[in-house]
């Protein structure tokens, strides 16, 4: 049995080029930031002060080698990261728009994340994780949803609180209809759920975030902890029949908020390893989505984002500095 992890993802690791600038000769500057949606939730989990381990494929290229540098440099276990001989590390172009939202231009066909099959997945580290952790970029492709699939078997029989983050990439899959039904497939998986505004509209047809709450509780009774993130606007969660909102941070600063959601939903599930899924207040869970949009404000401060994750003591001096008691 391998030591114990408190969380362990799988999915992918790719480099993020982010715009940073014009040349002196007038062409654009991309900074190779590394990233991958699964690997951001862990960095920023060890970042808190937890034991993480990531699964997933990567290029034996230059940026592959990039890529596991800087995860065993922000402190998560490589061993389930494996590199492909023949298959390039996948790729991103990250777009910045001018509300500081982002659009992505992948190069990842194939890529070596979409590689990763059943038999290379490694069984001890799952079995070992408190809460077991995934999106759908693991899930496009037939082979890598087949490990996908095995590895979260393998993490509800051994115990693990299940959490899945959609993460829709539009351009990626095949289908949208594939797409809808593979997030259909995790939500009636997990325990804990990070979703988005928009992928919440794309899984229920509702704008109306309670609504739309209320349809996914009722269609996936399995899901105890659901949060909704509404970018500037705040986040909400709604647990058992409580509903909690907490505005966002709107000081200003933003560059580009790759990796928001990521932060985001890293501090949700450091929350319930401190303080658990059952018998939750109203009180708790303010808290809870209060650092979790801190954190996540910090980081849509500054470029790329395992590299930009902001230190707990950062997290705790931003809420100190606009508590509520200090108006």
């Amino acid at each position: 049995m391998a030591d114990r992890f408190d969380v362990c993802a799988i999915g992918e690791m790719l480099i993020d080029f982010t715009e940073c600038g014009i040349s002196d000769q007038g062409n654009p500057l991309w900074e190779a930031n590394p990233g991958g949606a699964p690997c951001n939730v862990l960095a920023m989990l060890n970042k808190l002060g937890r034991r993480t381990a990531f699964i997933g494929k990567i290029g034996r290229d230059v940026y592959g080698d990039q890529l596991r540098k800087t995860a065993s440099d922000a402190g998560i276990d490589t061993t389930g990261l494996l590199s492909d001989e023949s298959v390039h590390t996948t790729l991103a172009i990250v777009h910045r728009l001018e509300n500081g939202d982002r659009d992505f231009s992948f190069y990842r066909n194939p890529g070596a994340d979409m590689m990763l099959r059943e038999d290379e997945l490694p069984v001890s580290i799952i079995e070992s994780c408190r809460i077991f952790h995934f999106g759908t970029l693991s899930m496009t492709h037939e082979g890598v949803r087949r490990a996908t699939e095995k590895a979260i078997s393998i993490a509800k029989n051994a115990g693990a609180l299940i959490s899945f983050d959609p993460n829709l990439r539009p351009p990626l899959w095949p289908s949208l209809e594939l797409a809808k039904e593979c997030i259909a497939w995790g939500l009636g998986q997990c325990d804990i759920l990070k979703i988005a505004d928009n992928e919440l509209e794309f899984m229920t047809g509702e704008t109306d975030f309670d609504r739309g709450a209320a349809a996914l509780k009722s269609a996936f009774p399995n899901i105890k902890l659901l949060n909704v993130t509404a970018g500037a606007e705040g986040s909400y969660c709604y647990y058992d029949d409580l509903r909690v909102f907490v505005p966002a941070f709107t000081l200003g600063g933003t560059i580009e908020t790759t990796g928001a959601g990521d932060t985001f939903g890293a501090c949700v599930l450091n929350d319930v390893l401190d303080n658990g899924m059952a018998n939750r207040s109203a009180a708790s869970l303010e808290n809870m989505l209060r650092f979790a949009n801190a954190a996540a404000y910090i980081v849509t401060t500054r470029r790329g984002v395992i590299r930009s994750l902001p230190e707990l003591s950062e997290i705790e001096s931003l809420l100190e500095q606009n508590s509520p008691n200090n108006g």
